[in-house]
């Protein structure tokens, strides 16, 4: 008589690891993830337009002109916006990387842009379009294209006499 409760346990522990085993085996999850990006890691940048304020008169308070990210110009202070047939824009860069590249972009200081008649100005790089960071969603061989306005302050006539002003500045682009 003791023999027949061991064997009814025994029954039912053996009936319930082969209802669990059987739930286990047709019960399935699937996970995923990004798939790791191929190596070797390629980022291309190449300049497609440079970033240009266009034609303006200041006066002798100075002043500021701004490109949008939009290609949008705009002034403040004592500033003409004149259009004289010379084009602002946006620096524009194109990017080729893998779709799914998580790019981070970095503006560098302030640049100095020195004029061919003397004087100097400063720009302050602007955001970004697309805004940073981003991910790359085009494939190779096309680019994905990246503009950045800035800020160039104007000084008087006298720190700032017209004429051409050019310089660097640097932007860094970090791939994630």
């Amino acid at each position: 008589m003791i023999v027949s409760p061991t064997i009814k346990y025994s029954s039912r522990f053996l009936v319930s690891v082969i209802l669990l085993t059987t739930l286990f085996i047709t019960t399935t999850t699937t996970v995923s993830g990004q798939e790791l990006p191929p190596r070797p890691l390629t980022v291309t940048v190449s300049l497609s337009q440079n970033l240009s304020f266009g034609a303006f008169y200041h006066g002798n308070a100075g002043g500021s002109v701004i490109i949008y990210n939009d290609g949008a110009r705009s002034s403040s202070g004592d500033i003409v916006l004149l259009t004289m047939g010379y084009a602002f824009s946006t620096g524009l860069y194109d990017v080729v990387a893998n779709p799914g590249t998580l790019i981070s972009i970095l503006n560098g200081p302030d640049a100095i842009l020195t004029g061919s008649n003397g004087g100097s100005m400063i720009l302050q790089l602007g955001e970004s379009d697309p805004p940073s960071p981003f991910i790359l969603t085009t494939s190779p061989p096309l680019a994905t294209q990246i503009r950045i306005g800035g800020t160039l302050i104007v000084g008087n006539p006298l720190q700032n006499p017209p004429g051409n002003y050019g310089g660097t500045f640097d932007v860094t682009l970090v791939q994630e």
